[in-house]
């Protein structure tokens, strides 16, 4: 018999290649498998499930995670041991048994990002640099907002994602908004949310928004360019460290078993229907 625990963490994804394990390189996931799996002393390899696969060098404060273990192991000591155990980049802000049904993935019913920006009015804190993504020139938050509103809603983020085999693209974007920080270094957050992302999402509508916040692209650039089928080349991906991933949302306990049924239901019809 096994016990599902939830894992709630944050990380600096500066030194990672991700989270998604890749042999011979240092992911999240990676770290997370090799300590669970020492200190259970488990003689097969643990699988963690996780909320959302951050990209190469993105940043996590509200990341989501399960792993399955035998019930006899003492959750109190594995939280303390695996706290300990890992390096100062990773931070576990929770290890507790899960709720019945739940499901890091397919439980959750929105994720959402922030982005960070620096402009010209900005006041750059070079101790910050690797959080943040300093751009040429004043950005029009005014035309950025109006544009980033004509985005919102159910629909095909092809446009905006990189190509994944079978794959499907569309998102039901929630929120997508900007504003100019009250902090010492007057930074741009950019709020974005939706049920799920596709590959390289976020950093492309921020990428996109921006050139029109920049004034090199104009809204009706945007509104041709969101209706494309494929892909558009003449997005600019962001940097991966201005992004985090800041929070997940899941229903209450009763409905978390009906909202990973559903979600792995709507997520397998849509592949289906896009190949």
């Amino acid at each position: 018999m096994t016990k599902r625990w939830r894992i709630d963490l944050a990380y600096d994804g500066t030194g990672f290649h991700g989270w998604a394990t890749q042999p011979g390189l240092r992911t999240v996931q990676g770290e997370l498998e090799t300590w669970i799996a020492r200190i259970s002393r488990s003689p097969e390899p643990v699988a963690l499930t996780v909320a959302g696969r951050t990209d190469a060098g993105v940043h996590a404060r509200g990341q989501v995670a399960h792993v399955d273990l035998p019930d006899d192991h003492d959750g109190e000591h594995l939280a303390c041991a695996l706290i300990k155990a890992l390096p100062p980049d990773i931070v576990i802000s929770g290890f507790a048994p899960a709720a019945a049904g739940f499901d890091a993935r397919f439980s959750a019913l929105w994720r959402r990002y922030a982005y960070r920006l620096w402009d010209d009015l900005s006041r750059p804190d070079p101790l910050l640099r690797h959080l943040v993504t300093k751009v040429s020139g004043e950005l029009d938050l005014d035309a950025m907002n109006q544009g980033a509103a004509t985005l919102l809603g159910l629909r095909d983020f092809a446009p905006f994602a990189k190509y994944r085999e079978g794959a499907t693209t569309i998102r039901d974007l929630k929120t997508f908004h900007l504003k100019r920080l009250d902090d010492e270094c007057g930074t741009i957050m950019v709020t974005v949310s939706a049920d799920a992302f596709c590959h390289s999402m976020v950093r492309s509508l921020v990428g996109a928004i921006t050139a029109v916040g920049s004034g090199r692209r104009d809204l009706d650039w945007l509104a041709r360019t969101a209706v494309m089928s494929t892909r558009c080349g003449e997005i600019h991906v962001m940097p991966a460290k201005g992004l985090c991933l800041e929070e997940v949302g899941y229903p209450g306990d009763d409905g978390l078993a009906e909202r990973a049924a559903a979600s792995r239901v709507r997520r397998l019809r849509s592949e289906l229907e896009q190949r």
